[in-house]
C-alpha cells in the first residue's frame, strides 16, 4: 500500500467533524522538507530513524500540536491548509532538492524501485495542452517527477468510453517493444552503435586509407577483413537478442483478455486494448495493463495480486476496489470519471480521484493493479484501463542498471595510448627516412630499386611510368601507408578476445555448484559480464546488514509491556498445544500454532487473567496492536474462503505480507492467543482467547520514513475509537503521554518508560530489532477534528502525501507506553568465517545499516567484523559543530594523519567525553602510542547529515580509511550511496556493494561492483546488480577463487595481447628499415590479417577462459594471495614496460637471424616471409605456453592446434596460383637451414625471458609462486605416499602430515 493511504473512507463511521482546522505549517517529528518523498524500506522498520532533518525538539512540536489539557486551545493553534502554505511549501522543497541533487546527506529515501530515487517537487501551474505522445511519457531519469503540474493538469479517463478519452489525449495503444531494431533499421543503428568504440573507428579510417592507390599496401579486400569479421560478429549476436526480444514482444502482444464490448466481456489480443476500457481478469492470470479496480469476486471488493514480474517479490499484497464501485459490478452500468496523475516511474504510489454520481472519491496505490502482476486467490477482477502500453509502470521502469567499465580496461586504454604515441614515432621514423633517402637520391631514382621512375618488367606495365608525387607528399604517403602497415600494434582482436573470455569465465562461475544456494533455490548469476576481472581487485566492501548478513527471517524474541521484561524463560515450542497450566480452556485446545513459536510461560499466564489492572490492560492493547496495526492478510491455506467461521482452526491461516517484521509480529500476537483472522477494506477480525472481535478501521497510516511510524485508528464495538501505534524508539519515546496532574500515576508512567527503555537498550546489545508500541484514546473532538483533516487530506489531487502526515500528527501524539518488541534477525550460515577470511586479504568490510547503534555493534561482534582489542571511535552528533569536534578528536588521539594513516607517535591530549569507547582496558598513562592500534568507525546517519552535506567529508574519510572496520547505522538508503562515492571518488581502491533490498539500490549502482542477495525482500537489488547470489559467505568464493582467477588471466591475455603484436609490427619495421623505409612488405596481405585473428587468437581465449594458477583450496586456505591483485601484481605499468623490452629483443631476433642466415643467398622476399610468418606464430606461442599453468586437454589442442593451422593455412595460401608466394611453403620447407633457423630464433628469443623467469622465482619468489610450489610438492610427495604399503597407524599420521599444504607452504618459504 501507499504511504498514508486511506485503507477506508466508510462513510457510516463519520462523526461529527470538528470545525478546527490543523496547521500545516508546523513541522510534525522530523518532518524536515515536507516534499513527497514517501519511501519504502524493503525491510519495513530497517531504516527508521534515518536522518532527521529537523533538529526541532519533537516534544516541543508536539506538545503544540497536542497539548495535555486543553484540546480546544490546541487545535486554535492550526491555520488552514492554504494556497499560501503550499505554495511556500513547494518553494522550500524545490530548494532542498536543489541542495541534495549535489549532495547526500538528507533524507530523500530509495523507492522499492530498481533503480529510481523519488524527489517530488510541486511545480508550478502551467496552461493546459492537449499533450502528445512524448510529452506524456517521462523521462527515465533518477529523480520522479510531481504528477501533477496543477490540480488542473490529470489525466482523464472515461469509464467504458475509450472513445472519449482517446479523442483528446491520443494515448498510446496497449502494443509494447522492447526490441531496438527493425529489419530497416537494423544495420545503420547497430552500425552507428558499434562504432561508438573509438577503436572500430580507428580501423576504419584505416581500411578507408587503404583503399586510396597511393596507400594501397594491403589487397583492398584483406584490409577490410579484420574489421568486417569483427562488426559481423556482433552484428550477429546484437541481431539474435533483438530477434528474441521481438518474439517475445509479438507473443505479449497477442494474448488475450476479456474486454467489455456491446454490453459483454469478449476475448481482445492485449495490444488493441487502449484507456478507458473496462477489462475482466481471472484467477492466475496476469494484468494486461495498469487498471484501477472497480470491482471482485469478493463481496468486500478485495483482490490478492503476487508481484514478482514486477518487484521480484513473491508474498502476496491486498488490494482493494472501493465500495462505491462495487455497484457497477452487479447493474452492469460501468460510467465515471478517474482523474489520475500523468504516467511515471513510481510504482509504489498512484494518486487520483474518481467522479461518480456527483461524489468525489479518493484513489490510492491500494485501488490499483499493474501490468506484469498475476492475480492469485481470486476468483475474478474487474478494472478500468488508465494506462496501457509503453506508459504502464512496469514499461516505464524496464531500464538497465548504468554501465560499468573495467578497472583493467581503464588501465588498458592507458597503454594502449603508450602504443599509439609508439605507433606514430615508428611511423614518423619511416616517414623520416624515406625523405632523407629520397632527397639523398633524388637524381638515381630511375637506377635504384624501390623508386623507379619506369617499370621495368616483362608484361603490359612494361616502360610504364611510375607515379611519383614530390618528396613532400612521398613522406606524407609513407606515414600513413606505415600506419596502415602497423596498425595491429592497436589490437583489435583484443576487444573480442575479451568479450569471449569473459563469457567463459561467466559459465564457469554460474556452473560452480558451491556458490548453489539450496535453500532458496538460486544459483549464482552473473548480470554484468564486463566486469569479471574487477572480482580480484575489491578493496572496499559495503555490506547492508538486514538480509544480507542475516536471514531476514523474524522470530519474536522478548517483549517489554508495561514496564516488565517477557522472554527470559520462552520455550520454542515444537508440539501441536501448548502446555500453560493443568486446566487449558477452550482456545488453546483447538489452537494448531506454528512449529517455531516462542512462547514465554509468564506472559501467557498473564493474558490469562482477565481484564482486569493496568497491567493487563496493558498487555492486552500491546497484543491487540501487533495484531491490528499492519497490512498484513490472513490468507486461508486449505482453501477455505470463510476464515471467519473456522477461526478456531488457527493451523489454516497464513499470513501475507511485505514485511519480514510484520509477520514475525502477527505471528507472535498469535501465537500469544491473539489471531488476525480477517482484513477488508472496512474492518479487522481479531480472534482473542476464542473471542472474535471486530474492529471497524476508520483510517490507516502506513509506516514511512519520515515519521518512523505506523499507526491505524479503529473503533471498537464499544464505540470507543482507538489509535494503535507503533514505530521506532526514536520515534515514538518524543510523543509518548507526558506527566499529569496525578502524581502517582505520573512516577509509575516515569518508571515504566525508563523499565522501558533499559529493556530496548539491553535488546539492542544483543542484536535485535527494536520496536516501541502505544495507543491513546480518541475524544470525539479529537477524531473529528483528525477525520475532516484526513477525509481532505486523502481526496487532495496535490500534497497528499505531506497532509496524510499532518492528519497523522493529529492523532500520534500523547500516547500511552504499552511496551516494546525485540526481534531477532540471526546471522547466515558461514558470514563470520567468509568475514575474517575477507579481512585476513586484505579486504575491510564497511556495514551500513538503518538499525540502532547498539545492534549493528552486536551484530559486527557476532560475525567477527568487530573485535574485543579494537578501539570504537564512535560518531553520533547533533550539529556540524560537534560533528568537527569528534572527528578532530579522535583524529588527535590516535595520531591520524590527512592521508588515512595513523602516525607512529599518535598521542592523547585532549579529555574525550563519550566520544571514545575502547574495549580495552584503560590505560592511565597520558601518552599512549596507537601505530599498532586496529580502529572501528561507528557513525550514525544523523552525523552524516551534517559532514557529507558540509565540508567535513575529507575528516570522515581520513577517520575511515584509517579504520579496519566502519560500521554506518541509522543511514538512509542515499548516505550509503554518499559512503561509496566519498571512498570512489577520492582513492582507486575497487569497491563492492552487497545487499538485498530496494534500500540496497542506490548503493549497489554506486559501487564499482555490486552484489545482490536473492532473499526476502524481493529481487530490487538482484536486478540492479552486476552478480547476484543466495547467501553472503559465497562473497568469499567469489572474490577469493574467481577474483582471483579472472584478474590474474584477464591482466596476462592484456599483455600478452600487446606483446603478440607488437613484436610482429617490430618485425614488420624492421625489414622496412631495410628496403628503404619503402612500404613493401614480406608477408602476403593474408598472413598479415590471419596473424591476430586465426594464427594465435584460440589459444589466447582458452587461456584466458581456463588456465588456473593456485587450486580454490589453496587460494580459500590462504586468504592473503588475494592481495596479488589489490597490489596489482598481475598487470601495472612496470610489467608493460619489461614486456615491450622482452618484445623488442624477440623481435629483433626474429628479424635478423633469418636477416643474416640468408644475406648471401639468392632467397626472395616471399620465402623470407613466410619463414618470419611460421617463426613468429611459433614463438609466441610457445611464449604463451611457458605461462600456461594449468595443462588440460582443451589447451594442449589450443596452442599446438594453433601452429599447425598455421602450416596448414600457408600450405593453402601458397597453393593459389594466382598469388605472388605460389609454392613458396613447399620449397622451403625441404631446406634444413629454414627449419634450423626457427629453432635458432625460438631459443635465442625466449632465453633471456627463461633465464629471468629462473632467477626471479629462485631469489624473489612471489606468494603465489611459493603457493603453487607448495602445491606441487604436495602432489607429487602424495602420490609418493599413496603408493606406499601404510600398515601402521604412523605410517596413516605421517602420510597426513605430508598431505598438509601448510608443512609445504612453510618449507618452501624457508628454502626461499
Amino acid at each position: 500500500m501507499s504511504t498514508g493511504e486511506p485503507l477506508l473512507l466508510s462513510p457510516g463511521t463519520s462523526g461529527s467533524p470538528s470545525k478546527h482546522q490543523a496547521s500545516a505549517g508546523l513541522s510534525v517529528g522530523s518532518l524536515g522538507c515536507l516534499c513527497q518523498t514517501d519511501s519504502f524500506s524493503s525491510s519495513l522498520y530497517e531504516d527508521c530513524d534515518t536522518t532527521s532533518l529537523n533538529h526541532v525538539d519533537e516534544e516541543e512540536v508536539v506538545s503544540r500540536i497536542c497539548p495535555e489539557s486543553n484540546v480546544s486551545r490546541g487545535t486554535e493553534r492550526f491555520q488552514s491548509a492554504d494556497s499560501n502554505f503550499f505554495n511556500r511549501l513547494s518553494v522550500e522543497c524545490s530548494q532542498k532538492e536543489r541542495q541534495q541533487k549535489v549532495s547526500w546527506g538528507g533524507a530523500m529515501e530509495m523507492q522499492r524501485s530498481p533503480s529510481s530515487l523519488e524527489i517530488r517537487v510541486v511545480s508550478s501551474s502551467q496552461p493546459q495542452e492537449k499533450p502528445n505522445h512524448f510529452q506524456r511519457v517521462r523521462n527515465k531519469s533518477s529523480q520522479f517527477e510531481d504528477p501533477f503540474s496543477s490540480e488542473h493538469d490529470p489525466r482523464l479517463i472515461y469509464i467504458n468510453d475509450p472513445n472519449r478519452t482517446n479523442d483528446r489525449y491520443e494515448f498510446t495503444g496497449n502494443e509494447i517493444r522492447t526490441s531496438k531494431y527493425t529489419l530497416i533499421t537494423f544495420l545503420p543503428k547497430n552500425l552507428f552503435i558499434q562504432f561508438h568504440r573509438l577503436a572500430y573507428v580507428y580501423f576504419l579510417v584505416i581500411a578507408a586509407l587503404n583503399q586510396l592507390p597511393p596507400l594501397a599496401v594491403f589487397g583492398r579486400t584483406a584490409s577490410l577483413f579484420p574489421l568486417l569479421f569483427v562488426l559481423f560478429v556482433t552484428a550477429i549476436k546484437d541481431g539474435y537478442e533483438d530477434w528474441r526480444r521481438h518474439r517475445s514482444d509479438k507473443n505479449e502482444n497477442n494474448r488475450e483478455a476479456l474486454v467489455l464490448q456491446s454490453g459483454d466481456f469478449q476475448l481482445k489480443t492485449w495490444k488493441n486494448i487502449c484507456a478507458g476500457e473496462v477489462v475482466k481478469i481471472h484467477s492466475n492470470e496476469t494484468m494486461p495493463c495498469d487498471m484501477v479496480l472497480l470491482g471482485t469476486s469478493d463481496p468486500n471488493g478485495i483482490a490478492y495480486i503476487q508481484t514478482m514480474n514486477l518487484d521480484g517479490e513473491s508474498n502476496l499484497k491486498t488490494r482493494y476496489a472501493r465500495q462505491e464501485t462495487i455497484s457497477m459490478i452487479s447493474d452492469g452500468s460501468y460510467s465515471g470519471l478517474v482523474k489520475c496523475e500523468q504516467p511515471n516511474r513510481n510504482i509504489y504510489e498512484f494518486t487520483a480521484t474518481m467522479e461518480l454520481n456527483s461524489q468525489r472519491i479518493p484513489l490510492g496505490q491500494s485501488n490499483i493493479v499493474l501490468r506484469g502482476c498475476q492475480l492469485k486467490n481470486t476468483e475474478w477482477i474487474i478494472g478500468v484501463v488508465v494506462y496501457a502500453g509503453q506508459e504502464t509502470k512496469a514499461m516505464l521502469n524496464s531500464t538497465i542498471s548504468p554501465s560499468k567499465s573495467s578497472n583493467l580496461e581503464s588501465y588498458m586504454n592507458r597503454e594502449t595510448l603508450w602504443l599509439s604515441a609508439f605507433l606514430l614515432i615508428i611511423c614518423s621514423v619511416v616517414a623520416t627516412g624515406m625523405g632523407v633517402w629520397l632527397f639523398r637520391n633524388s637524381k638515381n631514382l630511375d637506377a635504384l630499386p624501390y623508386y623507379r621512375k619506369k617499370y621495368f618488367t616483362f608484361g603490359r606495365e612494361n616502360r610504364k611510368d611510375f607515379k611519383f608525387y614530390g618528396i613532400a607528399l612521398e613522406i606524407f604517403f609513407s606515414f600513413l601507408s606505415s600506419v596502415i602497415i602497423f596498425q595491429i600494434m592497436i589490437p583489435i582482436s583484443l576487444y573480442i578476445t575479451m568479450e569471449l573470455v569473459r563469457v567463459g569465465q561467466s559459465y564457469f562461475m554460474i556452473g560452480d555448484t558451491r556458490m548453489y544456494d539450496s535453500s532458496s533455490g538460486s544459483r549464482f548469476q552473473c548480470r554484468s559480464l564486463n566486469i569479471n576481472e574487477d572480482l580480484g581487485q575489491i578493496r572496499y566492501i559495503f555490506s547492508d546488514k538486514t538480509g544480507t548478513l542475516t536471514q531476514n527471517k523474524m522470530e519474536f524474541q522478548q517483549a517489554s509491556i508495561y514496564g516488565k521484561n517477557y522472554g527470559s524463560s520462552l520455550q520454542v515450542t515444537s508440539d501441536i498445544s501448548y502446555e500453560i497450566s493443568t486446566t487449558e480452556s477452550s482456545w488453546q485446545q483447538g489452537r494448531k500454532p506454528k512449529l517455531g513459536d516462542n512462547v514465554d510461560l509468564v506472559l501467557m499466564s498473564l493474558l490469562n487473567q482477565p481484564l482486569i489492572g493496568e497491567e493487563r490492560l496493558a498487555a492486552h492493547d500491546f497484543f491487540l496492536t501487533l495484531a491490528a496495526c499492519n497490512t498484513v492478510i490472513p490468507v486461508s491455506t486449505e482453501n477455505s474462503p470463510h476464515l471467519i467461521n473456522e477461526i478456531n482452526e488457527v493451523g489454516i491461516i497464513d499470513y501475507q505480507g511485505e514485511s519480514p517484521d510484520e509477520q514475525a509480529l502477527v505471528t507472535a500476537a498469535s501465537a500469544y492467543g491473539y489471531t488476525l483472522v480477517e482484513r477488508t477494506t472496512g474492518h479487522i477480525v481479531v480472534d482473542v482467547h476464542g473471542e472474535r472481535i471486530r474492529l471497524d478501521v476508520l483510517g490507516l497510516h502506513e509506516f514511512e520514513s519520515v515519521r518512523k511510524r505506523m499507526s491505524v485508528v479503529v473503533r471498537f464495538p464499544d464505540s470507543i475509537v482507538k489509535v494503535l501505534v507503533k514505530g521506532a524508539d526514536t520515534s515514538m519515546l518524543n510523543i509518548l503521554r507526558r506527566a499529569d496532574d496525578d502524581g502517582l500515576h505520573s512516577s509509575l508512567h516515569a518508571k515504566i518508560r525508563e523499565a522501558t527503555k533499559n529493556h530496548l537498550s539491553s535488546y539492542s546489545s544483543e542484536g535485535l530489532r527494536t520496536l516501541v508500541i502505544g495507543s491513546k484514546n480518541l475524544t470525539d473532538a479529537e477524531f473529528g477534528e483528525w477525520q475532516e483533516r484526513y477525509e481532505e487530506a486523502s481526496t487532495s489531487m496535490t500534497e497528499r502525501s505531506a497532509k496524510l502526515r499532518q492528519a497523522a500528527a493529529l492523532v500520534e501524539c500523547n500516547l500511552t507506553l504499552l511496551g516494546a518488541t525485540g526481534i531477532e534477525d540471526k546471522l547466515q550460515d558461514g558470514v563470520p568465517e567468509a568475514i575474517e577470511s575477507l579481512r585476513q586479504a586484505g579486504i575491510k568490510v564497511w556495514v551500513l545499516t538503518g538499525d540502532k547503534q547498539e545492534t549493528a555493534i552486536s551484530i559486527g561482534r557476532s560475525c567477527r567484523l568487530l573485535t574485543q582489542n579494537m578501539d570504537l571511535i564512535i560518531i553520533n552528533g547533533s550539529s556540524e559543530f560537534e560533528c568537527r569536534r569528534l572527528l578532530v578528536d579522535a583524529k588527535t588521539k590516535f595520531g591520524i594523519k590527512s592521508n588515512g594513516h595513523i602516525s607512529d607517535s599518535g598521542t592523547q591530549n585532549i579529555e574525550l567525553t563519550g566520544v571514545i569507547a575502547s574495549d580495552k582496558s584503560e590505560s592511565s598513562e597520558r601518552v599512549t602510542n596507537f601505530s599498532d592500534t586496529e580502529l572501528a568507525l561507528i557513525i550514525d546517519g544523523s552525523s552524516l547529515v551534517y559532514i557529507l552535506e558540509k565540508d567535513l567529508e575529507s575528516e570522515l574519510f581520513d577517520v575511515a580509511t584509517s579504520c579496519k572496520v566502519v560500521v554506518c547505522c541509522r543511514v538512509a538508503p542515499l548516505q550509503k550511496a554518499g559512503i561509496v562515492d566519498l571512498i570512489k571518488s577520492r582513492t582507486s581502491d575497487m569497491t563492492l556493494a552487497i545487499g538485498d533490498g530496494a534500500n540496497d539500490v542506490s548503493m549497489i549502482q554506486m559501487a564499482d561492483v555490486g552484489v545482490g542477495i536473492c532473499g526476502q525482500e524481493g529481487r530490487q537489488a538482484v536486478m540492479a546488480s552486476d552478480f547476484a547470489m543466495g547467501q553472503f559467505r559465497f562473497l568469499k568464493r567469489l572474490l577469493l577463487v574467481h577474483g582471483h582467477w579472472n584478474y590474474q588471466r584477464i591482466a596476462y591475455m592484456i599483455l600478452y595481447n600487446f606483446y603478440r603484436n607488437a613484436v610482429f609490427v617490430l618485425m614488420l619495421f624492421w625489414y622496412i628499415l631495410h628496403t628503404a623505409y619503402s612500404a613493401t612488405l614480406a608477408l602476403t596481405d593474408w598472413s598479415s590479417v590471419f596473424y591476430s585473428l586465426i594464427y594465435t587468437s584460440i589459444p589466447t581465449v582458452v587461456v584466458g577462459i581456463l588456465d588456473k594458477d593456485l587450486s580454490h583450496i589453496t587460494l580459500l586456505h590462504y586468504p592473503r594471495l588475494y592481495e596479488a591483485g589489490l597490489q596489482n601484481e598481475g598487470y601495472n605499468l612496470t610489467l608493460f614496460w619489461i614486456t615491450m623490452l622482452d618484445t623488442l629483443w624477440q623481435s629483433l631476433v626474429l628479424f635478423y637471424v633469418p636477416f643474416f642466415t640468408y644475406n648471401i643467398s639468392t632467397m626472395d622476399i616471399w620465402s623470407m616471409g613466410s619463414l618470419w610468418t611460421i617463426a613468429v606464430v611459433i614463438l609466441v606461442n610457445i611464449h604463451l605456453a611457458m605461462d600456461i599453468q594449468r595443462w588440460v586437454l582443451i589447451t594442449h589442442l589450443a596452442v599446438w592446434g594453433s601452429i599447425a593451422a598455421t602450416f596448414l593455412c600457408m600450405v593453402l595460401i601458397d597453393s593459389i596460383p594466382i598469388f605472388p608466394n605460389y609454392g613458396t611453403i613447399y620449397n622451403m620447407a625441404a631446406s634444413r637451414t629454414y627449419w634450423l633457423s626457427v629453432c635458432l630464433i625460438i631459443v635465442l628469443g625466449l632465453l633471456p625471458r627463461f633465464l629471468c623467469k629462473v632467477l626471479h622465482q629462485t631469489f624473489w619468489p612471489s606468494d603465489i609462486q611459493i603457493a603453487r610450489e607448495a602445491e606441487l610438492l604436495k602432489s607429487y610427495l602424495g602420490s609418493w605416499v599413496q603408493g606406499l604399503t601404510m600398515t601402521s597407524a604412523d605410517n596413516n599420521d605421517f602420510r597426513q602430515l605430508l598431505c598438509d599444504p601448510s608443512l609445504w607452504a612453510m618449507l618452501i618459504q624457508l628454502l626461499s
